[in-house]
């Protein structure tokens, strides 16, 4: 390109043309300067536009501007019957699609107050597919982690061993990622014939590959040193900003819903609440939240093995099994107001409800998101760290903008 050609033509209203900001020009210090990370670029994970107030290489302040995947749930869902907004659920974390349909479902037949007369299968089946979909979820939530702190071999082979899951999931319900599977009252259709030893011909397949994970990753000393002693969450901070999923237990409380609400059958499946414990670094950062992900994964092993066991024992197919002969025709709840919440890979997923008594279309439906809670938290966890480490702390907090722009 020719030297002699301008690329570039400074206007001092530049910044009030461009996107809104909150921070003022006359509001800067002399050394400070307002950089926009994203909302194209891929280290704010698609669709989050970060405005950043820097000293030099030192983050002063974060501010996330959000509402660029305006999903219009909310809307969507007081124009609709409760059984046709379970597509719209899968799209909001469209990586666990399986596990928010689950919190859904089970929100409406507690309301309905059939809850505790389903089939054990259906509900083993449920907590088989959302483990599967858990462990898809935390995969593409290291790899591309990996990505963002400028490692790649892991983001291909955890996208290599999600394949796996996509491909058993689509054998069950026909879809890849938004599945429409988990149904009010039952299932869509039953587990095909096989699934359940192709299932654990994939746990068998998966185990070594998850020690390969820690390897390459995890006790990795380069990645070590990007994740160590960053973002360093402090339990009381994440306690009040209603912090959980990973981020929550990553600074060393067990809490998870599924053995504190106890909900399905998960109360009785014997699973362990992995926790940070600041082995490499402190409790709380960005190492650590990434290593509760990789102990979750071989928590939901364990618990899938156990789904598999009750689907091929006690609770195995049979020709009088039908998944849908409780799902109701008309959902229509008594008037009544209601929230219910679940854990998914990223944390609480809760959804309020209004009915109101003489119509199956919902008054009310609002989501509450895990990922635009632990989202709140990143100014607190930026404050004086490097423009370098906000790239690997926000990758740490693992969002899905689809859920927080819901």
């Amino acid at each position: 390109m020719p030297t002699d050609r301008i690329q570039y033509v400074y206007h001092k209203d530049n910044l009030q043309k461009s996107e809104p900001t909150r921070t003022k020009p006359e509001d800067l210090k002399s050394e400070e300067m307002i950089i926009n990370l994203g909302p194209q670029h891929p280290s704010t994970h698609g669709v989050l536009r970060l405005e950043v107030i820097t000293d030099g290489e030192f983050v002063k302040e974060v501010i996330p501007h959000m509402g660029y995947l305006h999903r219009c749930f909310e809307k969507h869902a007081e124009n609709l019957p409760y059984n046709q907004i379970i597509p719209f659920v899968d799209r909001m974390d469209y990586l666990a699609s399986m596990n928010s349909e689950h919190v859904y479902v089970m929100g409406l037949e507690k309301m309905l107050g059939i809850e505790n007369t389903l089939p054990k299968r259906i509900e083993y089946i449920r907590v088989l597919v959302a483990e599967l979909n858990r462990l898809a979820s935390h995969f593409v939530a290291i790899g591309t982690y990996g990505i963002d702190i400028g490692a790649f071999t892991p983001f291909l082979w955890l996208m290599r061993d999600r394949e796996h899951i996509q491909r058993l999931l689509e054998w069950v319900c026909g879809a890849r990622m938004l599945y429409n599977y988990i149904w009010v009252g039952g299932l869509f259709y039953d587990l095909p014939v096989g699934f359940e030893e192709r299932c654990a011909d994939f746990i068998k397949y998966l185990k070594p590959k998850m020690k390969e994970l820690e390897a390459l990753v995890i006790n990795n000393k380069i990645f070590i040193q990007r994740t160590a002693n960053i973002g360093v969450l402090p339990l009381d901070l994440a306690i009040n900003y209603g912090c959980s999923g990973p981020m929550l237990r990553g600074s060393g409380l067990k809490y998870d819903l599924r053995r504190v609400d106890g909900y399905s059958v998960y109360p009785e499946l014997d699973f362990d609440i992995p926790v940070g414990k600041g082995d490499m670094g402190t409790i709380g950062d960005c190492w650590d939240r990434n290593y509760v992900r990789v102990l979750e994964c071989y928590e939901s092993i364990k618990i899938i093995e156990q789904c598999l066991v009750q689907l091929t024992g006690t609770h195995k197919r049979t020709r009088e099994f039908d998944p849908q002969a409780m799902v109701p025709k008309k959902i229509r709840p008594k008037a009544m107001d209601f929230y219910v919440r679940g854990e998914t890979p990223k944390g609480e997923l809760g959804f309020y409800f209004r009915s109101t008594g003489n119509t199956d279309i919902p008054y009310r439906c609002k989501g509450r998101s895990p990922c635009f809670v632990n989202l709140s938290v990143i100014n607190e966890l930026s404050r004086n760290t490097m423009l370098a480490d906000l790239i690997a702390i926000i990758g740490s907090i693992d969002v899905v903008m689809g859920e927080v722009d819901r």
